[in-house]
């Protein structure tokens, strides 16, 4: 009987040095450093102007990005030129159908603009300087946006890709 026991218990140590060393993992990850989460920017149009709010984004951390559980953690940075991807979300308070012209480095043009309608679109936008017009209401100011070169990993922020 002595035997026996001696065997199971080799076995069982062998197993568990197997398992152990399979649950070690990997030590880079095909996602590392994760991407950054969309940035958003509002925007009213009014007869008199196009108000951008922020008027600057990519400087730094954001805090209104991460989810309240980890608001004090830091963000780390993200070392790369990539453009940053920026929601924006409008609201025509004017009762002309419109759409929003982004002009800059890079220059894109959103869907229709129902009036008095909100309304959402996104681009990826290089670091410079951006001016927004409502393109079909010529007495409303342009507004401005200057994007950053700075990028933050959203690997604190839980339940995102």
């Amino acid at each position: 009987m002595g035997r026996g026991r001696a065997r199971s218990a080799v076995v069982g140590v062998v197993a568990l040095l197997a398992l152990a060393v399979a649950g070690c993992g990997a030590e880079s990850h095909p996602n590392d450093p994760r991407p950054q989460v969309a940035t958003r920017v509002s925007i009213t149009v009014t007869d008199k102007a196009v108000t951008v709010s922020p008027q600057g984004i990519g400087f730094g951390p954001e805090k209104s990005q991460q989810i309240p559980q980890n608001q004090n953690h830091a963000q780390p940075p993200i070392e790369t030129n990539a453009p940053l991807d920026v929601v924006f979300v409008a609201a025509n308070q004017t009762g002309t159908n419109s759409k929003l012209e982004v002009s800059g480095p890079v220059s894109t043009t959103s869907g229709p603009l129902l009036a008095t309608s909100p309304a959402t679109f996104q681009a990826n936008l290089e670091a410079g300087t951006y001016t927004i017009t409502a393109t079909d209401i010529p007495t409303a100011r342009p507004g401005k946006l200057v994007v950053g070169s700075y990028r933050a990993s959203s690997e604190n922020d839980v339940l995102l890709p």
